[in-house]
């Protein structure tokens, strides 16, 4: 059975973006990402494509698929979808992989209001970043919730964060 996970950081007001672009520098949680999801599927919107740096163009180490309206995209190293349904209806039969949605706003809003995450990792980020892209609300009661990281203010990383685990009850 495929599993569905995703994966976000935001601010203390749910932000996750600002002219389509990250708003912090956290290289911990961006290590935890890239280990998370090293080996896997990893599913973004085409802004969100955009938005990652044209040297680290698809992903390394990861089958980037990205969603998009626009029937002629193209992008090299990469599987094009026109809908999130269509997307994971390709790797149903995908056991030895978790498939990673990644973002952006619009696609977290779609997979959790259609009930599609199996598991969420959520990194909290304690500071407010006046974002303009937001993580959609969900109800925490249909979830059940562990600590994975935690990580305080040092050099490198100017807000504290925390990791927390949520698994569907569904």
């Amino acid at each position: 059975m495929m599993k569905v996970s995703l994966i976000v950081a935001m601010d203390r007001n749910r932000g996750i973006g600002k002219n389509n672009d990250l708003m912090w520098h956290l290289p911990k949680d961006m290590n935890f990402f890239k280990t998370s999801t090293q080996n896997q599927i990893v599913v973004m919107g085409r802004k969100n494509y955009d938005s990652i740096p044209e040297k680290y163009r698809p992903l390394p180490n990861r089958e980037n698929v990205i969603l998009t309206r626009n029937t002629d995209f193209k992008a090299e190293g990469c599987a094009v979808f026109n809908s999130l349904r269509d997307a994971l209806k390709a790797y149903k039969n995908q056991t030895d992989k978790v498939v990673f949605i990644i973002g952006g706003g619009e696609i977290y809003k779609l997979a959790i209001e259609q009930g599609l995450v199996d598991e969420m990792l959520i990194t909290y980020v304690n500071g407010d970043y006046d974002a303009d892209t937001f993580f959609p609300e969900f109800d925490e009661s249909r979830w059940s919730k562990e600590s994975v990281l935690s990580h305080g203010v040092d050099d490198k990383h100017k807000h504290s964060f925390e990791v927390f685990r949520y698994k569907s009850l569904k």
